[in-house]
């Protein structure tokens, strides 16, 4: 009997630290919890983004990164203009799906494209890179929305994508 309320009591001391050392990352005034141990929150490499992720998935070469982007009242674009450009990013007719779903009352746009991304910079040379996959989403912020890209190969990129929709909705649970 001792043993099972030694048990018992390292079980609920592990649930209470496990839900306190919980992972966040905040974009836009709003704050995401990271799905699981595998995403990690690293310095940005630029001042366009809001906050970045690293994902590490189990058979990739290298781990995915997830991209914030916050650009404030009025700023950023439409919905509609953002799905766009994401869509844009392909070579050709990617396969696209757009999904609207709600979350605490708010709207989160979600978004998935398959085929050959046109990697590199918004002005620069592309470098195409098949087989790929791109995951989006558009989540209502105070007072403007916050971006979140993740991009990578369609194998590692479809292990994360319920990771992602839980993160895109995460700040109203």
């Amino acid at each position: 009997m001792k043993h099972m309320i030694l048990l018992l009591a390292l079980f609920a001391g592990h649930a209470q630290t496990s839900s306190a050392e919980e992972k966040k990352v905040s974009a836009g005034g709003l704050d995401f919890v990271l799905p699981s141990a595998a995403w990690d929150s690293v310095p940005t490499s630029s001042p366009m983004r809001a906050a970045t992720l690293k994902i590490s998935v189990e058979g990739a070469e290298q781990p995915l990164e997830a991209v914030f982007y916050y650009f404030g009242a009025g700023q950023g674009g439409d919905v509609e203009a953002n799905v766009q450009r994401w869509f844009g990013q392909f070579e050709g007719k990617p396969e696209t799906k757009r999904e609207d779903i709600e979350a605490g009352g708010k709207k989160v746009t979600l978004v998935t494209a398959t085929g050959t991304y046109m990697d590199g910079a918004m002005f620069g040379p592309k470098t195409p890179k098949p087989d790929s996959m791109l995951l989006g989403s558009i989540i209502p912020g105070p007072d403007a929305p916050v971006f979140i890209k993740l991009t990578g190969p369609k194998a590692a990129v479809a292990k994360v994508a319920d990771e992602f929709r839980a993160l895109s909705v995460s700040p109203f649970k």
